[in-house]
């Protein structure tokens, strides 16, 4: 670790080291190097003076990439394609003169983006698949938990904790569908030359336009993909940076919908995220337990959803069939954005794996105000029991603010109950009162409603991709 110097903190603590390699200056010469034997075999297969001897020895120094000779010439001759062709032809002396033949940089440098942006959505599905499987487990586990829902972070009508939770698993399903889309969308550059006519492989295979219309259908299959954009400029459109990064925006949006949320019920001390036995809470109050996690994810995904103004500023000004100025900003906005969605999806399946449920602190907060819910039902009681239904909304109304009073003035526990036992009006005892307050009969269909998502949405989807699931997140610090 260098300590003389700035290092992303993204890499040194928020993400994983397989997202780091997807990223890394290995995978992408790696890359570049496939992506020049592709080349060279699509031209050979197509009739060019190509041998098999050449591909060959492209082949067996595919991995071996001598670094040292790169970088030397790039020191010369400042163009970093150029330099690593350089490279590539010292190890493959009979193959040298055929190297990134008929290609612009672009071939190699964009057609590799593309296919890391692909491998990094890849290990984001991964995770946001398993990030909805341990939500559908906590739902189905605490599906019958009723629990105070907030409006305006206000106390209403009763939820269960189950229920609350199928709601931040509906947003990241949401993600899922949108990255699928995405994913499955997304196609190569090809090989389409300085300003996209292709104009090189025109001399090159002597105007014969049909066995040039065969070079970007083969270079796809060859590298993994179904087609290649039909028409592009000297680049891929950047509007396809765009839809990645909002892909990881929305994500950001949802994570942090979530980790708020559970900072909120770990301040009422109603939910609480993992807190490890020798964890410190604060340097000064030794007692604190703060959701340094959910802290962590809000934070994160801040820095996402603002990181995707960048692809959408960088698409919007390029001009006419290629500028440079997308290569610098692109080089930050699209690795950040993957690395950080990488450490905020390990968050959110670290904290809901280990989230801990407090029934008892529940059903305390829930009785403190459940008399309140409870009124409608209480009156339709009275009504039953002889009482004028106008009259009665009217006292409840009184009774309440009343009891409301006693609560927030005086600071005494909620006495509605009593209030409105004596109350002849009402013609009911405390104890037949009481007999109403179990909360269970407050929550509606929370329950049902989470078995039947978890059931019609959740399971179906996770069958599809059960290859992807089993993953236990390592959080760094």
């Amino acid at each position: 670790m260098s300590t003389d110097r700035y290092t992303s903190p993204l890499s040194e603590r928020y993400a994983s080291r397989e997202m780091q390699y997807i990223f890394s200056q290995d995978m992408k010469f790696r890359t570049w190097r496939k992506l020049w034997i592709a080349l060279a075999e699509t031209e050979k297969e197509l009739g060019l003076n190509i041998t098999q001897e050449q591909i060959d020895e492209m082949k067996a120094h595919a991995e071996d990439i001598n670094y040292d000779v790169a970088k030397a010439r790039e020191k010369e001759v400042r163009h970093d394609v150029m330099s690593h062709v350089y490279a590539y032809g010292v190890q493959c002396p009979k193959a040298k003169g055929i190297i990134h033949l008929g290609a612009t940089s672009c071939y190699v440098g964009d057609n590799t983006d593309i296919i890391i942006m692909v491998e990094a959505l890849k290990l984001v599905q991964k995770k946001l698949v398993n990030v909805i499987a341990e939500l559908s487990k906590f739902a189905d586990k605490y599906k019958d938990q009723p629990t105070l829902a907030f409006t305006h972070f206000q106390p209403a009508q009763p939820t269960t904790v189950g229920k609350r939770a199928t709601l931040w698993c509906q947003e990241f399903l949401m993600d899922l569908e949108d990255l699928e889309y995405v994913l499955g969308t997304i196609k190569l550059l090809g090989s389409k030359g300085t300003t996209g006519t292709q104009a090189s492989f025109l001399e090159l295979f002597d105007g014969d336009q049909e066995t040039i219309d065969k070079i970007d259908p083969m270079i796809a299959q060859k590298m993994g993909f179904k087609a290649c954009y039909p028409v592009s400029g000297q680049t891929y459109s950047r509007k396809v940076d765009t839809r990645v990064a909002n892909i990881l925006a929305g994500i950001a949006a949802s994570a942090h919908k979530m980790s708020n949320d559970i900072r909120l019920l770990q301040h009422l001390k109603e939910v609480e995220e993992p807190f490890e036995k020798s964890q410190i809470g604060s340097s000064a109050m030794a007692y604190k337990r703060n959701p340094m996690r959910s802290e962590r994810i809000a934070s994160l995904s801040r820095y996402v959803m603002v990181d995707a103004l960048n692809p959408a500023i960088t698409s919007a000004t390029q001009w006419f069939e290629r500028t440079l100025d997308d290569s610098a900003n692109k080089r930050l906005s699209i690795p950040e954005g993957f690395l950080a969605i990488d450490g905020i999806l390990d968050l959110c399946l670290n904290v809901v794996d280990g989230l801990v449920v407090y029934p008892k602190v529940i059903e305390k907060h829930m009785m403190a105000e459940l008399p309140f819910m409870a009124t409608e039902n209480i009156m339709m009681d009275a009504v039953k029991a002889g009482g004028d239904r106008q009259e009665l909304h009217e006292r409840i109304r009184e009774l309440s603010m009343e009891a409301g009073k006693t609560v927030k003035v005086e600071g005494k526990d909620n006495n509605l109950l009593e209030l409105i036992a004596a109350d002849p009006a009402f013609n009911l005892t405390l104890e037949e009162l009481q007999k109403t307050m179990d909360p269970k009969k407050y929550v509606g269909r929370a329950k049902e409603q989470t078995e039947s998502f978890i059931a019609k949405v959740v399971t179906p989807v996770l069958d599809a991709h059960k290859e992807m699931l089993g993953m236990h997140a390592e959080i760094n610090v």
